[in-house]
C-alpha cells in the first residue's frame, strides 16, 4: 500500500506543530534585544544633546556678560582714559546707583564688581577680568596673566564647563573703547 505523503508533515507541505516549539519565543527575544540596543543608542544621543545644549548656554552667557562689561567701559570713557578699568578687582559703590552719583574711578570699580558678581551668578565658578593685554589667550582663572602691554582691552572670562571643580573653559573678547 502506498503512503499518503504525510510523514513528518501533518498536512502536505506544512510541518507538524511539534517542530514549531520555541521558534516564536526566540524571535521575540531577538526583537527585544534589537529594540533595547536601539533605545540605548537613543538615550546616548539624548544625553549628548543635553550636554551640547548646556555648553552652548554657558558660551552664550559668557558672550552676553562680556558684551555687558564692554558697554560699561564705553559708557564711562573718563574712567577708561584714566586707566580705572585696567585689571582691577572692583568694589561695589552704592552711590553709583543713586542720585548722589560717584566719580568715574568709583563707577569703574562698581562696574567691575557688578560684572564679577554676574559671572558668579550665571556661570559655574565664573570669574573674569578686564585688562590691557598683548596676549589674550594666556592665563587661567587663578592667574589671569594681564601684562599691561598692548593697545586694546581684553575681557577674559573663565568657567567650569564640565563641573569638575576647575574653571578651565575660557572666553576672550578684544575691544577698543
Amino acid at each position: 500500500m502506498k503512503k499518503s505523503g504525510r510523514g513528518q508533515f501533518g498536512k502536505i507541505g506544512r510541518p507538524s506543530p511539534r517542530y514549531h516549539l520555541g521558534v516564536t519565543l526566540i524571535e521575540v527575544l531577538i526583537s527585544l534585544l534589537i529594540m533595547a540596543i536601539g533605545l540605548l543608542g537613543m538615550t546616548g544621543l539624548q544625553t549628548e544633546s543635553l550636554r551640547n545644549t548646556q555648553v552652548a548656554y554657558f558660551r552664550t552667557q559668557a558672550t552676553i556678560l562680556g558684551n555687558d562689561v564692554v558697554e560699561r567701559v564705553r559708557a564711562n570713557l573718563q574712567g577708561e582714559e584714566a586707566g580705572s578699568y585696567n585689571n582691577i578687582d572692583g568694589l561695589v559703590n552704592a552711590g553709583c546707583n543713586s542720585l548722589t552719583g560717584c566719580t568715574s574711578a568709583q563707577l569703574a570699580g562698581n562696574d567691575i564688581a557688578e560684572s564679577k558678581a554676574a559671572l558668579l551668578d550665571n556661570l559655574p565658578l565664573g570669574s573674569g577680568t578686564v585688562c590691557v593685554d598683548a596676549s589674550p589667550q594666556d592665563g587661567t582663572a587663578a592667574a589671569m596673566a594681564c601684562d599691561g602691554a598692548g593697545i586694546v582691552y581684553e575681557v577674559k572670562i573663565w568657567w567650569d564647563e564640565d563641573r569638575d571643580g576647575t574653571a578651565e573653559k575660557r572666553f576672550t573678547m578684544s575691544f577698543q573703547p
